[in-house]
This record gives C-alpha cells, structure tokens and sequence, in this order.
C-alpha cells in the first residue's frame, strides 16, 4: 500500500502531527527517525538540512580572496548537507526515496523559509543529471499551518495545497537564497579584497539587506555627530481663576511652519524677547477663550511579528531575537499563539467563529486577569465583522498573530510577558474606542508696552469619558493617558472650571531655557520599523503597513539580520540604543565613494524584498529577478575593481595631536591616518598608520589617544591572516630603518628590561601585597608584578618571579581583577579566554595557588555538581602569546594541569600556604593562630561582615571599630588597601 512521506521543520511538529492525526488515521510506530502507520511516514528535517554552495569549479577558498577571481556568478548552483546534520538529511531522504513512498507532504513552516527548508531536501534527494541534482519527482503537496492546535492540523490535511499553488512561493524562497548568496559571496569577497590590499586580511562582510539595515543606523549617527544644538526659550505661566489654578504655555498664533524644521509655535530664539513677555504678562488680568469636545481613540491593530517585536522591546527590553524565540515556543510548544512570522495585522473574513472560539476559551480560563475580560466582551456582543480585523485583502500567506483556542499554563515569566501582549491587543481590537472630552483653553493676557498688544497662552486637557478597550489594560493603560500630543503630559488631566467671562490673574511667568535636540539613535524597536519602511519615518500603523512590501528583510528575518550585525561588531547594543562602530562607518564610507547604491541606500534595496513579493504573486518570473541580481553583482564588484583605495572620498577626521616624528598635522584618509606637514597641505615627513590593523576600525578617538600617548589598548576585535580573533595592545616605537615611528602590535608577552633599565613606580599606588613574597605589586609594561621581581633603584637585583599578564589568552585582565586575586585569591568569573588548543572562548577565574606559587584556573562547577572543561594552569610569569608559542612543553604542561585540576576537584579547597604568626592587634581580630595571607583576608571580611563595618553607602569602604582600627591604623580604609595594611601584622 502506497503511503504519503510528511515531511516538518522540527521534531517537535512532527510529534503535534502524530498526536493530530493518530484519531482520524490509525496510532503510528515510533522508529529513530520517524513514525509511521497505514497511510502516513511521518519525519523532519532539523531547520536547514541542506545549502547552496557554487559549483567546485566555481568555488574559491577564503585564501585566494583577489578581485582576479571575482565575480562569482554560476550558472547554477549546487547542493551540500549541512555538516552538522548530515546524519538527519541521510535518514529523510531514504524515507523519500521509498519505493511505497507515493507522494511528499511538504509540513516545513508556512513561509518562505520552509518552503525552501523543504525544497532544497527535495531536490536533494532525486537523482543526478548532468552534474546536477534533479527534483526527486514523486508529487508534492503543502500542509499549510497557522496554528498548531490538534483540530488546526487534521483541518490543515483537509485542505492540503497542491504543488502548482506553491509555485510563486517556491520560486521566491530560492530566488532569496541565491540573490543573498551572490551579493554576500561577492560583495563580501570584493570589499575585502579591496580592504586587504597592503597586505593582512580584513574581512568585510556586506549583505543583500544587512548592509542596507546598516546605513540606517550609520546615517542616524551621523545626523547626531553634525547635529549643532540652538538655544530657545518656554514661557510656562500659571493662573488664578476662582476654582483654583491652570498652567499654560506662551504660543505664538501666527505661527505657520516653514523651512526650519525646529521651529514650533511654543518656541522663542531670543532670551530678551521671552523675558520681556513673561516681565509684561506677570501679575496682569487675562480672558479665556475655551472649547471642549469629544474624541475618540481606537485600539492599535492586531500583531504582526514587527509590531510584536517592537512593543515587547518599549515595553520590556526584549530584543528582536528574544521576541521570536518566545513568540515560536508559544507557537510550537505550548500551541497558545498562531504562527508568528507573519507580515499581516488582519484577520480572514471567515475566521469570525474562530475569534468567537478564542473569547469563549479565554473566558473559561483559569488566567483571572484576561478571562473577565473576555467574558465581557461576549456578554456584550462585542465580537463582530469589522474591517478594520477581517479583511482577505490584506492577508497573503500568514493572518495577523492571536491567541489559539487553547490557554496555556505553565509559562516562564517572559513567555507569560508576551502571551499577555498578544491576547491583550487582541481583546482590544473588539472592544469599542475610547472615549474623551478634550478641552483647549486660550488665555489671553494683554501686554501694551510690547509690539503684540495680547499675548496668548494655551492649556490643554484631556478626560476619559468611557474606557472601552483601555480596561482591558486597567492601570497599565495610564501610561498611555499620562501622555500628551508631545510627550510631555500636555493632555493628561482636567483643568480647573472657568466661568463665562471670568477674568484670570497671571500668578507666575517662568521663562525656561532648553536646547535643540538630535535625533534619537535606533533601538531595536526604532530600527525594527524603519527596516519594515526601508528607512522612510511613518509612524502611522496603516500607512506604513501599505510600505511593508519595500521594507528591508521580512518579519521572520529581521532579528537575525539585526544579531548578524552586531555579532560582525558592526554596531553595539547599549542599553536600548544601537551604535555603529568605526568598522561601520569605514564600510559606508567605501560603499559611498564606489558609489554602490543599492548596498547604501536602504530604500533602494526595499524594491528587491518588493520583487521577491511579486514572485509570490506570480506577478514577476524569477528569472527576471536573477538577472537583475546578478547585474548588481557584476556592478558591485566592477566599481571596486576601478577605485584606488586612496581616492574613496569621505568625510575625514583632523587629530589634535601632532605627528609623533615631525610635530605635523595628521589627517585621516580612508586607509590611513597620516602626517600632512606642519601646514597640513603637504606629504609631511612620511609617518603613517593603517586605520585597520589585524581587520579591526581605529575610532577618531582612538587614533587620537595612539598619537597623542604612543600606546593604546588593549583592545579587542583584531583578527589574525588565518581569521582567528586576537586581543593585543598596539604602540608607536621608533623606526630605525625609516628614521621614523611606526605602529606594532604588543601581545602582553614578558618584557626583559633593557640593559641597566630600571623599574620606577613613583607616582603608582600598588594594587596589594604579592602572596609570593613581600613586595607591593604594580603595573609594569604589559605585566603586574612584584616590586621584588624586577630590578629597582632600592632592589636591583630581582628576588621574585610573581609577574601575571594584563594579557591572558586574549583575555585583558583589569587592575580591579588583581586586586581581587590580591585580596581574595581569586578574580571574578571572566569570560573571553581563548584556547589556544581548540580557539573556542571559555570562563574561569584566575587563583592564587599557594602550593604551587603559581597562578592558574579554577572553573565552575557545571549544573549537576561537574566541574565544566576548559583551559589548563599556566604559569604566572608566560602570558597567552608565549604560552601559544611553547608547543615544545605544552604537553608536559597538559599533563600537569590534568593532574592539578583533578586534585583540586576531589578537595574543593586549595592547599593552605604555610602560617604566619599575626601580631597582637590582629589576634585581637582574628585569633592567635598562625594564619596565611589568603586566610587572615578571609577571616578580616568575616569579621566585618559580621560587626556591619562597611560604609553603608559606599560598600568599598570600611568604617573601623576600636579593633580594627589597632590593625589599620585609621578609621576608614578602602576595600583594596585592607591587603596592604594587613602584611605587617603578619611576622
């Protein structure tokens, strides 16, 4: 008997398919791989199973990155399985390749990205021709899900798509594929071929719509650099009627907008004027003109994934990755939510009885603050047809994200956050609009002594007549209420009654002095809706939504390309904002001065996802669209074969600090900062930098510091010619054979004295005592070290070999962390070593081991009580670049480590350095016995702890009682001196 092959995304869907179907079709056997019964195999892919790669001879490796093999546009395009589910991909299409295997059931996402997901594995599976892998040719059907409850599924097998009816969808998603393959491929391989061209490999990856997202935020910061802010004045006046007081604001009615974009009626550019009208109207008698009327206000539309993601980010701080990842689980896992990457904010017009569905089950639930709600709504006769929720017209493959007919429970408190959000808005949009009474009020105060004989103030209230939906959202909803037009509470409450002709007394005039602002730099939210409008600011829900065909990505992609760009150190998150790196602005630079458009301009790039939505419709062939694509390709790459680096125009930086060698002026070019002469026109005396050392973008600011100091960093982000990422220092030292200076990287490695060189550290203030001796430690080059290990004016010959790296396997250690080790014997839990063996970054701490008088690792325990794996004790005195270099006892060394790190797991507990007697006034502290350092530290923070001794508002600073004050000799000390003032109490 002939069976249908279904075919998931995820293992998961495959078990809700099972679970769906077991009723209506027969209970399935469960095998490693899939499940089966009469009628149906049922099986997944685990996400992407296969990719395109170009043909091998097509193919160049990133070593032989050069303009001479570029462009790189097959004539076709080969399939490879993804490495890491190679095994998955052999089982899926051994089922396909079935004998009682009919037909194929394509049950990947509803979306572009399943339906290439199912493609690709397709077309893997069927025979090869010609050198190319042929569709596998048995009949294909689509399940087309848009919510995973078990009715939706068995609805979904009723209604299965045919193949033709998938045609336009199929067509987009590989025509994504390879348009994102050829402008990444080659306009990544183009730009760093172009930025590699003095040598090393700079690594400068763009992409058919990461880059376009990118010159948004570039753009936006650089309208904040050039902003230049302007003074204005606020007259803010406060009046007296009879049923007590209002404020209102100077206005000028007059006021028609014109070419300055900061001007507004409120605002006065001279301080005079605005002090001479509040000097003229205080303490003077005003009329009052009023007007009140009703207003509504409707509730926002339904979710898309977009407007999802940007509220969760206002409201919770959620980003755009968090978003989905919760939105999906509340999907597949718990089936609470629709599909989720979506670009709908409507409704079938059929789904009206599923909406009914939805309220009854939420007013069933046992969620107390929804369920009331829901109930209401129903009582009411609120759920009916309405446009502005169904409408077929603006519904293509995905209707906007609601709540299923299943209330979950057992949610994490972020899954709750967004559950709360969806169900919310989609209570609201049924509900009817709030109602308000909105007042204006315009005082008019004379003023006879200036050249307007009245001067006019505006109030503005706002009163909430009937909540409507806003009590769905009850207190949260002031929020909203609090707000004026402006943002600033100008409607947020009633004004006191004035009478019919009543006369008002100006009872203050306070003029207010503020500053033009630049506009705000993107946070995920801001950027989320400019890529959904390819940059064009429209903050009206509709409007924009009729631009979501020219936006940049789709809502299912959009996080990602927001993750890619900050993982590629193209931009930085902090707090909400988004800030471009000077890798960013290098990259715009470049692409403005080739004059690569599409790649710059976000808008432009919009009408490339508008096309692949044609191809969807059927409206545009794919072959039109490639053609296009790989035009722009051979464009792209053609333009930065033309351009000399030298002569990319840009906006470039002048340092304040002088040429090193020749005290010249340097300027930055878009390669290189370089000495211009002393009258900054000329070649200047030959000193010159890269901008980009080891692939990583100096900042003006940056540059600044190298010139002005000769050193910098450390700094991370360098990459190695084999691509691997490094941390080092870099310093201007003298160029002997140039009689000039130049720029070297300084890889924290032990630095020898020179000969006679002695160590000074007058002006330092040491970190804490060396627990290996008893010098003071302070910095030192690129190490901490004891004064007794290096050759000083009192100590000249070395009697100590403590010295720790500020480098240690690309991690920089902090002076803060060795006063911790100092102190405590140990760091906090730092995160970016590197292994020198595997190069994967690890965690751990940094120890003082008495034992060995060493420092070395400790690791924390992994859930369950096992130590986590990680790197191996090094010796204090070898930073990571030495330490990489050593191949010759690293496996002694290896052997060592196992064995130390086996012991120290068994124990828990380092071995005690040997005893020291403590003096009189610290027994009085501590006890009499003979303590070590680390110890005699321990037992000093015990007793403070547990006698309240720390500044309660500075905790790093300690507050002495009669006992601890014999021992430091002070009342107050600071946390890190405590080592210090602890050795001489120990003999």
């Amino acid at each position: 008997m002939s069976k249908s092959l279904v075919i998931a995304e995820k293992p998961s869907v495959a078990q809700d398919i099972v679970r769906a179907l077991t009723p209506v079709a027969g209970s399935f056997t469960k095998h490693d791989d899939y499940f089966e019964n009469e009628r149906y195999i049922v099986t997944s892919a685990v996400g992407h199973l296969v990719e395109i790669q170009a043909p091998e001879e097509f193919d160049v490796k990133r070593g032989k990155w050069s303009f001479a093999n570029l462009p790189v546009i097959p004539p076709h395009f080969d399939l490879k399985p993804v490495e890491k589910t190679k095994s998955r991909l052999a089982a899926v299409t051994r089922l396909a390749k079935r004998a009682d295997v009919a037909d194929l059931i394509n049950a990947c996402d509803a979306g572009r990205e399943g339906e290439l997901i199912f493609r690709l594995i397709e077309q893997y599976a069927g025979p090869v021709k010609g050198g190319q892998r042929q569709p596998l040719g048995k009949p294909v059907r689509r399940l087309w899900l848009q919510s995973m409850t078990p009715q939706a599924i068995r609805d979904g097998f009723q209604n299965l798509r045919s193949d033709a009816q998938m045609r336009g969808l199929a067509d987009a998603a590989r025509s994504r594929s390879e348009a994102d393959w050829l402008v990444g491929i080659n306009g990544t391989r183009a730009m760093t071929a172009f930025n590699s061209r003095d040598g090393g490999f700079f690594l400068t990856t763009v992409g058919r719509v990461q880059t376009p997202t990118l010159s948004l935020v570039v753009e936006r910061e650089e309208q904040i650099r050039k902003f230049v802010s302007r003074d204005y004045w606020e007259i803010h006046g406060d009046f007296a009627a009879q049923a007590g007081h209002y404020p209102g604001r100077w206005f000028d009615p007059q006021f028609r907008k014109g070419d300055d974009e900061h001007a507004r009626a409120e605002r006065i550019w001279d301080a005079a004027q605005a002090h001479a009208i509040a000097q003229a109207v205080l303490h003077q008698s005003g009329t009052v003109e009023e007007q009140a009327k009703p207003t509504t206000q409707a509730s926002p539309l339904l979710f898309d994934l977009t407007s999802l993601q940007r509220e969760a980010n206002g409201k919770f701080g959620f980003s755009a990755k968090t978003t989905l990842a919760l939105a999906q689980s509340l999907y597949e896992r718990h089936k609470a939510l629709t599909y989720p990457r979506t670009d709908s904010r409507y409704l079938p017009q059929d789904y009206l009885s599923v909406a009914q569905d939805t309220f009854k089950a939420l007013a069933q639930s046992r969620l107390a603050h929804l369920a009331p709600h829901a109930a209401h709504a129903l009582q009411s006769g609120y759920v009916k047809p309405s446009r502005r929720i169904f409408d077929d017209s603006k519904v293509s493959d995905h209707f906007a994200i609601i709540p299923t007919t299943q209330p979950p429970a057992g949610l994490s408190d972020a899954e709750q956050k967004i559950y709360d959000l969806v169900t919310r808005r989609f209570m609201a949009v049924f509900y009817p609009s709030a109602e308000y009474l909105v007042t204006t009020r315009i005082t008019k105060v004379p003023s006879p002594a200036l050249p307007a004989p009245v001067q006019h103030f505006k109030s503005e209230g706002k009163v909430l007549v009937k909540p409507g939906w806003l009590a769905i959202y009850g207190k949260e909803a002031d929020g909203e209420l609090a707000e004026g037009k402006d943002g600033k509470g100008a409607e947020s409450k009633s004004l006191v009654a004035v009478q019919p002709g009543e006369s008002v007394q100006t009872e203050a005039a306070e003029v207010k002095a503020l500053k033009t602002r630049p506009p705000a730099r993107y946070s995920e939210a801001t950027l989320l809706g400019a890529m959904e409008s390819a940059g064009k600011q429209v903050e009206d829900d509709e409007l924009r939504e009729a631009m979501q065909e020219k936006g940049l990505g789709t809502p299912a992609t959009r996080a990602a390309i927001i993750e890619g760009l900050l993982t590629e150190k193209y931009m930085l998150r902090e707090g909400r904002e988004l800030i471009p790196t000077p890798k960013a602005f290098q990259l715009m630079t470049l692409l403005r001065g080739l004059e690569v458009q599409e790649l710059s301009r976000a808008d432009l790039t919009g009408d490339w996802e508008y096309k692949l939505a044609q191809i969807e419709k059927g409206e545009l062939s794919r072959a039109a669209f490639m053609a296009d694509i790989a035009a722009m390709t051979e464009r792209i790459v053609k333009k930065a074969k033309e351009y000399d680096r030298d002569t990319i125009p840009g906006d470039y930086a002048t340092l304040a600090a002088p040429c090193p060698h020749c005290g010249g002026i340097v300027k930055e070019n878009y390669r290189r900062y370089a000495c211009t002469g002393r009258d900054g026109q000329g070649e200047g005396c030959g000193f010159s930098f890269t901008k980009s050392p080891g692939g990583r973008t100096f900042s003006a600011a940056e540059a600044e510091q190298l010139v002005r100091e000769r050193h910098l960093g450390p700094l991370e982000g360098f990459r190695s010619k084999a691509g691997w990422p490094f941390t080092a220092e870099l310093r201007l030292v003298p160029d002997a054979e140039h009689d000039n200076v130049k720029l070297e990287f300084d890889f924290g490695d032990d630095r020898e004295p020179e000969a006679g060189e002695l160590a000074d550290f007058s002006g330092q203030q040491p970190l804490g005592q060396s627990p290996a001796d008893e010098g003071q430690v302070y910095e030192w080059g690129n190490s901490y070290v004891s004064e007794l290990a290096v050759p000083t004016a009192r100590n000249p010959k070395p009697s100590s070999q403590f010295k720790v790296g500020k480098i240690i396997l690309q991690q920089p250690i902090e002076p803060e962390q060795i006063r911790k080790l100092l102190a405590e014997g140990q760091t906090d839990v730092l995160d970016k070593f590197i292994s020198n063996r595997t190069r994967r970054p690890f965690k751990a701490r940094l120890v003082w081991d008495a034992a060995t008088g060493k420092v070395g690792f400790a690791f924390e325990p992994r859930e369950g009580g096992k130590p986590a794996r990680g790197g191996s004790r090094f010796g204090a005195a070898k930073t990571a670049a030495k330490t990489a270099t050593k191949t010759a006892t690293k496996s002694a060394a290896k052997k060592t480590t196992t064995k130390a790190a086996k012991t120290a797991r068994k124990t828990t507990t380092r071995q005690p350095a040997a005893g020291k007697q403590p003096s009189a006034a610290l027994a009085a502290v501590i006890g009499s016995e003979p303590v070590a350092r680390t110890e005699a530290m321990k037992k000093i923070w015990d007793y403070i702890k547990a006698h309240n001794l720390q500044d309660p508002k500075d905790k790093r600073t300690i507050v002495a009682d009669d006992k601890l004050r014999a021992v430091l000799g002070q009342d107050r000390v600071g946390m890190f001196e405590l080592a210090g003032k602890l050795g001489p109490h120990l003999g």
